[in-house]
């Protein structure tokens, strides 16, 4: 059996594209803004190019080093120990990059009255054993309503409709004790390393706020904060109204939360069955204006429509810009 050649011209390429981005977007001095540094050896920069390079051509160190092709002129564990740094903020690195790509490259290709969005979104980060994994988990994945080991991989976008840019993410765990796997290290909660165990277990509203926190610090800016039902609570709504963005999210049909309307207080279900729903072929059955929050009460809009996958079935949407339109809420939750 003959073993299929690599194409060196190709990979080539692709290390010259690598070198390119880094000089671009000046990784090195990203990296030293979030403590990626060493104190001598090889650079971090070098280490991170080699990293990067290694995903796009196919490639890994292990391999490199069985077949004898690994010609890097640092060792096995200064690779590691650089990935593995507790010291190195990685949630402020990508979002830095992030801020700089769409600052600098992708908002001068539209136009400036185009709505640009953050999504915010979790999804199941599945391990097979985490025994050994620091804080493994049993979490719910809400795909197939069940529990699994791993992780839920927690992660913030932002999009102008046609192009979509990974912010950053954080892994969570389970907030229960119970439910955790792998071992628990104790760490200073002052530190990097601290923090960022603190906030794996912290909920995923709350963690969600952490995230957008940090991109709206390192410059990055959208006008409208888009996420499902999962994340839809009015304290986190009215606290991301708070920082001067604007919130359109999917409604849980929940009989605990409940809104202002009509100088009631009533949950979604309620306001549905009070209202006379539009007919015909009206992209939206009911819009109705709600204040949503107690101590700092927020005017909102909400609006329903017909359930796509069961026609029997709606869903409801709320949105804190009040003056914007049904359809153009529609229209801009679809960017999610």
């Amino acid at each position: 059996m003959s073993s299929i050649p690599q194409n060196y011209y190709e990979e080539k390429a692709f290390v010259d594209c690598v070198q390119r981005f880094f000089s671009k977007h000046h990784i090195g001095k990203l990296l030293a803004k979030c403590n990626g540094t060493k104190e001598k050896g090889v650079s971090p920069v070098s280490l991170m190019r080699y990293k990067l390079s290694n995903i796009f051509v196919g490639r890994s160190m292990y391999m490199q080093q069985r077949t004898g092709s690994f010609k890097e002129d640092f060792s096995k564990n200064t690779f590691y120990r650089f990935l593995n740094s507790a010291k190195t903020n990685w949630l402020r690195f990508t979002s830095l990059l992030a801020a700089d790509i769409i600052n600098n490259d992708i908002k001068g290709l539209t136009d400036d009255t185009r709505k640009n969005v953050f999504i915010i979104d979790d999804s199941l980060f599945n391990r097979t054993s985490c025994k050994k994994t620091e804080l493994g988990s049993k979490v719910f994945d809400h795909t197939d309503m069940h529990f699994k080991k791993g992780f839920r991989m927690l992660t913030l976008s932002w999009s102008d409709g046609n192009t979509l840019i990974p912010v950053n993410s954080c892994l969570l765990a389970s907030a229960k004790d119970t439910n955790i796997i792998g071992p628990v290290k104790t760490f200073d909660n002052r530190t990097i390393a601290g923090k960022r165990r603190k906030l794996a277990q912290t909920k995923a509203p709350e963690a969600m706020m952490t995230l957008l926190d940090t991109a709206v610090s390192t410059g990055l800016n959208a006008d409208y904060v888009l996420f499902d039902s999962w994340f839809s609570n009015p304290a986190q709504i009215t606290a991301i109204k708070s920082k001067g963005m604007d919130v359109i999210a999917m409604i849980k049909k929940s009989s605990r939360i409940k809104y202002t309307y009509c100088g009631e207080q009533l949950n979604i279900k309620e306001i549905y069955s009070k209202n006379k729903k539009r007919r015909g072929r009206s992209k939206y059955l009911l819009s109705v204006d709600v204040m949503i929050g107690k101590e700092n009460p927020v005017p909102a809009k909400i609006v329903c429509v017909r359930n796509k996958a069961n026609r029997k079935d709606w869903l409801a949407f709320i949105c804190t810009d009040t003056e914007l339109s049904e359809e153009e809420i529609i229209r801009v939750y679809g960017k999610r």
